[in-house]
């Protein structure tokens, strides 16, 4: 018998063959490519994506300047004059940068740490490294000494309420992830304040370090009881848990002389590159100026602020005016208030519906790093696309949900679709909010490559003839 040979579809049945082979590979339709791989449309942006990650991966710029950063201006506390300090000299830097500059008044919460100490009394004397959380009142004057009750949940905490009366309750949840564990951090002294605690002290919300202590924001209600809190290593809150298993009466002595202060007058310093087609269509970027007062905030967020300054910066420097008007914000009070956030978007109203994309770079640049996106799906096949121009920086497709809480209220307003740079949570966490954020633990390169990708990325949706999908 001679062999039959098979059969080819037909022409238009083919091209449905095709098309749906495309959508199920989650593409939509089938698209033409460029020589050399990724779609036809990019052409135009290859040569100017690839003139400004060349430019920003060159050297170390960028990590030297988040360094002068860092170390000239070192924790930027909302309110505080270091924080004042470094958004003058970042208006100064901008327009010596070549980049239109300004601020924005954004009045803020202040709260000033003082003399903190706290140390087991009951076994053996322990000294237990403690920071108040970021706007707790201080205890009585002299501190307060009394006997922990150690819960691992909410929900153990209400079924031993009867023994939590007078007592410092200890919230010992292990790090899970900071969304799930920062409840205690945040909602501990509400709780433990319900059932009549005296104190709160909560197991640092990060992975076990080497000691180190996470700070961070508690927050009170209106007209209801507000008790001291602090957050201690998790070190401490495991020797405290297992002596408390092993029925033994742990006592503490607490000492926290912290101040809670009327608000102050603060700034978002603001810097953008003109559009020469549309300079009322905006592509925002940003990250928040301030931080906790416990190392320099390098990681959260100095460095979000000089990636995606950096993108602008590169685009002057290589002589770049993209059609749309890039801007950057340096936020403030991102970490105990977001009122940075809240002000632009107010500012901002009238323009809402012409900011047109927003990236946020608030997760740190540890290697390897992702992309997460938050939109559409016409603005997410977009944005895929263009993430393809970044592989030869070791990018792969954008993940999916991506923003940032201060870029949240004016894209919010204004519809737009976001986009986080996520750097790698698990060298993130271990240094968040504690001494230990600085400029010595970020490489280089790190730094370089987010810039890189932040400039690509922003340059295209700045330049692209039509507007970025809603």
């Amino acid at each position: 018998m001679t062999p039959v040979p098979p059969r080819r579809p037909a022409p238009r049945l083919l091209l449905c063959l095709l098309a749906l082979g495309a959508f199920l590979l989650g593409v939509g339709e089938p698209r033409l490519t460029a020589q050399g791989g990724g779609p036809a449309w990019l052409a135009p942006y290859r040569e100017t994506v690839t003139r400004l990650t060349r430019a920003a991966t060159a050297d170390d710029f960028a990590w030297q300047r988040l360094a002068e950063l860092t170390d000239t201006y070192g924790s930027r506390l909302s309110g505080s004059e270091n924080y004042a300090r470094a958004a003058a000299w970042a208006v100064e830097t901008m327009r010596k940068d070549g980049l239109e500059a300004h601020t924005e008044e954004v009045l803020v919460p202040r709260w000033e740490r003082g003399f903190e100490s706290a140390e087991i009394v009951d076994p053996p004397r322990h000294a237990i490294v403690v920071a108040g959380l970021g706007g707790t009142v201080p205890t009585p004057a002299g501190g307060l000494e009394a006997d922990v009750l150690v819960v691992e949940t909410f929900e153990e905490l209400r079924a031993r309420a009867a023994e939590a009366r007078g007592r410092i309750v200890l919230f010992n949840a292990p790090f899970v992830n900071y969304t799930e564990t920062v409840s205690y951090r945040t909602s501990g002294a509400r709780a433990a304040a319900l059932y009549g605690a005296s104190a709160v002290l909560v197991r640092s919300v990060g992975p076990m370090g080497l000691r180190t202590v996470h700070t961070g924001t508690v927050n009170y209600v209106p007209d209801a009881t507000a008790i001291p809190a602090a957050a201690i290593s998790a070190e401490d809150a495991n020797r405290i848990a297992r002596l408390t298993a092993r029925g033994r009466r742990v006592r503490i002595r607490l000492v926290l002389e912290n101040q809670p202060l009327p608000d102050v007058p603060s700034v978002n310093v603001v810097g953008e590159l003109r559009g020469r087609e549309h300079p009322e269509q905006v592509v925002l970027l940003g990250g928040h100026l301030d931080s906790w007062d416990a190392g320099t905030g390098a990681s959260d967020d100095a460095v979000g602020c000089i990636v995606t300054w950096e993108a602008l910066r590169l685009m002057r420097r290589l002589g770049l005016q993209p059609r749309r008007t890039v801007r950057v914000v340096l936020w403030a009070n991102e970490e105990n208030g977001l009122r940075g956030g809240v002000a632009y978007a107010a500012a901002h109203a009238a323009e809402a519906k012409d900011h047109v994309f927003a990236l946020e770079s608030d997760s740190g640049v540890f290697w390897p790093a992702t992309l997460g996106f938050s939109g559409s799906n016409a603005a997410r096949l977009q944005v895929r696309d263009i993430v393809s121009l970044l592989a030869p920086l070791g990018f792969g497709e954008p993940i999916i949900g991506g923003g940032g809480a201060d870029i949240g209220p004016i894209a919010q307003a204004g519809n737009a679709p976001t986009m986080a740079y996520i750097g790698d949570a698990a060298k993130f966490f271990p240094i968040h909010h504690t001494p230990a954020d600085t400029v010595d633990r970020i490489a280089p390169e790190d730094v370089s490559r987010a810039a890189a990708a932040i400039a690509a990325l922003s340059w295209v949706i700045a330049e692209m003839p039509e507007r970025f999908a809603r």
